[in-house]
């Protein structure tokens, strides 16, 4: 049960920092024109694979 609930958690997780990352889109694109980079990609990427290694 517990199993389930975190892999629930994990995508539900994965999902809010999708959305998170679209809705966040005009403030990175003006943050990349002054010079630097927000790290949401890193953030997406890390529950992605957390995510993926919880379905094994």
């Amino acid at each position: 049960m517990i199993s389930r609930a975190y892999h629930a958690t994990l995508f539900a997780l994965y999902q809010l920092c999708i959305v998170i990352g679209i809705a966040a889109m005009p403030l990175a694109i003006a943050a990349r024109q002054a010079g630097f980079t927000l790290p949401i990609h890193r953030i997406l990427a890390n529950v992605e694979e957390a995510y993926e290694n919880a379905k094994r």
